[in-house]
């Protein structure tokens, strides 16, 4: 390997002298004759590939030097053990004595190491249920949509308990006006109103038998946790976006109000233009905030992503970067199948401040077990459940939506 390795460095320092002198000698001549020609040129890229393939092969060397170490460490390591001497425990002279009548029955123990599980419930009398079956273990667990609103950045407010919150807000702000001399001011107040977030119970029941748990070979109880968590999301993530604030949360799209109406039989569909008036439908403050953003379905999101702008350039940009959501008009879209699909008269896309939408959880998210509620049928019960409520507390035009006209 050393041998290789000289040859290598060699081999380098003779193309990196060819490349300095073909430099130097253009460098020589001085003035315009100092740019290479455009046969030193070939030859001067050439001679850079040279090295790159130099540099590459030097690299494969290191590390199959590093392998080669690292496999002579563990081989080293495994020949340094110990071998295990089998250990008389008596069972021998047990059989013996068996053999000879002195013993009515005896007890082999398994070799350390060894697990053994009973067979049950066998159909194939010819021994079919002898023949081992290999299992994969990790569950396989199909996707699904999930609730989106939660990655749109809205204010969270977690509390230990489930009593209501008023949260105060303004609804109009004072306006001052030009007062001509010793005439009487205008009185102008802020308007206050209140909103209210309660504590709306969403609950999933699941039951396993306590066989499978006790002999699954996957981390069934941590799927079941999974899944129950996301049954939840999903249950709470329809009322966030569409509920209508009857003993259920106020969806986001809900307490909207309408920044741009499609026009009359484009059966919903929204223009370039459309999205741009929504775009600016928001005020700068609320477009300003890190939390403004865009929130529709995945099918919308591909008619928008087909627009373009009056100088052909589109108004989608793709993320390049991992974690990133993709842009529109320079702000993140987010998904969630919840909201409307593009259709007359349906509110397909929301635009706007996100933040002002309030998610309320009241004492986290509970995931229990039982091994008492159906104990006649030997079910392991499993109950996750979450309190939660929603509302967009600032509802002066912070998010607005894209409707499509009623014919």
């Amino acid at each position: 390997m050393s041998e290789i390795v000289k040859r290598l460095q060699e081999r380098r320092a003779n193309v990196w002298e060819q490349s300095k002198a073909l430099l130097d000698a253009a460098e020589a001549r001085g003035g315009e004759n100092s740019k290479l020609t455009a046969e030193e040129e070939t030859t001067y890229q050439k001679l850079n590939a040279d090295l790159d393939a130099i540099d590459a092969r030097a690299k494969d060397l290191v590390d199959a030097e590093q392998r080669n170490k690292d496999a002579e460490a563990s081989f080293s390591a495994l020949l340094a053990q110990p071998s295990t001497a089998r250990q008389n425990t008596g069972t021998d002279s047990e059989l013996r004595r068996w053999a000879r009548g002195e013993m009515r029955g005896v007890t082999i123990a398994p070799p350390e190491g060894t697990t053994f599980r009973d067979l049950t419930k066998g159909t194939a009398a010819a021994g079919g249920y002898t023949v081992p079956t290999t299992f994969y273990g990790q569950l396989m667990a199909h996707l699904i949509e999930v609730s989106g609103v939660m990655e749109a950045g809205p204010t969270v407010l977690n509390t230990a308990s489930g009593e209501s919150i008023d949260v105060p807000v303004t609804t109009a702000h004072s306006s001052a006006a030009l007062t001509a001399e010793a005439a009487a001011i205008s009185e102008s107040d802020p308007v206050f109103a209140k909103r209210t977030l309660g504590a709306y119970k969403y609950g999933v029941l699941l039951q396993a038998s306590s066989e499978l748990l006790s002999d699954t070979g996957v981390d069934l109880e941590g799927y079941l946790a999974m899944q129950a968590g996301r049954a939840l999301g999903n249950a709470f993530g329809v009322h966030a976006v569409t509920g209508d604030g009857s003993s259920k949360p106020t969806g986001v799209i809900t307490s909207a109000s309408t920044g741009k109406t499609g026009a009359t039989g484009a059966v919903g569909a929204f223009t370039a233009d459309d999205l741009i008036d929504l775009y600016y439908s928001v005020i700068a403050p609320y477009r300003n905030s890190a939390s403004c953003g865009w929130l529709m379905r995945d099918a919308t999101l591909g008619a928008a992503r087909k627009l373009k702008d009056t100088q052909g350039q589109y108004l989608w940009q793709p993320s390049i970067q991992l974690g990133v959501p993709d842009m529109l008009l320079g702000k993140p879209v987010h998904t969630d199948p919840n909201v409307a699909a593009v259709a007359v008269s349906a509110k397909s896309v929301a635009f706007g401040d996100f933040s002002q939408y309030f998610v309320r959880m009241a004492g986290g998210v509970r995931f229990e077990r039982s091994d008492d509620y159906a104990f006649n049928t030997d079910l392991t019960t499993f109950r996750a459940i979450i309190r939660a409520d929603g509302l967009t507390i600032d509802q002066t035009g912070a998010i607005k939506v894209f409707a499509g006209a009623a014919t």
